[in-house]
């Protein structure tokens, strides 16, 4: 596995990228709403999390950003976002109304719009969909004119069966209908299969169809993990509950399954919301495991 100055690490021959949105401190107050840990153990994990992933003022460093995967002449998008002049004052006001540079970000990234064949949704969540569409003379029009659009079956059936509560509605009419209608969507399974490369794998739990992309290439392998992990500091904590996981014993689940599997095998895992590098190495860790940032 490699980095280069463009921001690129390759698994095997597969080049994965990232263009970043938005960066967020968060405490961990908010992340662990019902059950904070210790401040003593808070502090001992921040040794390892800095400087990649909190700062010396005691904050998580969250990014909300989209991985670019190149691999078999295919440009894959995995998660878009915000996204630009969406309407998003409810429980996160540094979502709503934004204006960032984020497709030029994108394409400097590797992720030219017109030149994506697939976009991946791990899940239908406002920071992971938002770039699915762009506004265009007053309407919400698919970013990625050219691409297959992909999400679990199960996962579209959920957030469909929510039509007509408030925010999901509008989620639903910004960001996921207008590429249904555009006939770019794909209902697939929860195991799909896009190239020899790279595949879904089901981690449902955070939402009913949430799913985690692996990638294996010439000997070397990785996971996206979506939001079975919102931090890095979940490896050290992995049972408590984070804000935003809605059913709390599934997504527990589906967090110590992927720490599991991938504990001490040499798997990459690129977090949704690590910020850069935004991948490190899984180990175990006592009674838990820890994360060491990539280095090329």
């Amino acid at each position: 596995m490699s980095d280069n100055t463009n921001n690129t690490i390759s698994v095997g021959d597969v080049d994965v990228s990232r263009a970043e949105e938005l960066v967020l401190p968060t405490s961990v107050r908010w992340l662990f709403p019902d059950a904070t840990p210790s401040r003593e153990a808070v502090e001992q994990t921040f040794d390892w999390l800095k400087p990649q992933f909190a700062n010396e003022d005691g904050y998580l460093i969250q990014s909300i950003h989209t991985f670019v995967v190149r691999t078999s002449g295919l440009t894959i998008l995995v998660d878009t976002g915000v996204g630009n002049d969406k309407s998003r004052g409810g429980a996160i006001p540094a979502f709503n109304m934004l204006d960032t540079p984020f497709l030029q970000r994108l394409a400097d990234a590797g992720g030219e719009p017109d030149d994506v064949d697939f976009v991946v949704c791990t899940h239908v969540h406002t920071d992971h969909v938002g770039w699915n569409t762009h506004l265009v003379d007053g309407e919400w029009v698919p970013a990625f004119p050219n691409a297959r659009y992909l999400c679990a079956r199960p996962e579209w059936e959920y957030w469909s069966s929510l039509e007509g509560e408030a925010a999901t509605q509008q989620l639903l009419d910004d960001s996921m209908y207008p590429i249904r209608d555009a006939g770019l969507l794909d209902l697939v399974k929860t195991d799909h299969r896009i190239c020899d490369e790279v595949w879904f794998e089901p981690s449902h739990g955070h939402t009913p169809g949430h799913i985690s992309v692996r990638i294996e290439s010439a000997g070397a392998s990785a996971v996206m993990t979506g939001d079975v992990l919102h931090s890095p500091l979940q490896c050290a904590f992995p049972e408590p509950r984070p804000a935003l996981d809605r059913d709390e014993a599934p997504a527990r689940r589906a967090r110590l399954e992927v720490l599991n599997r991938y504990a001490d095998t040499g798997t990459l895992v690129f977090g949704a919301h690590f910020s850069a590098p935004s991948a490190g190495l899984v180990s175990r860790s006592g009674d838990a495991f820890k994360l060491t940032a990539y280095q090329p």
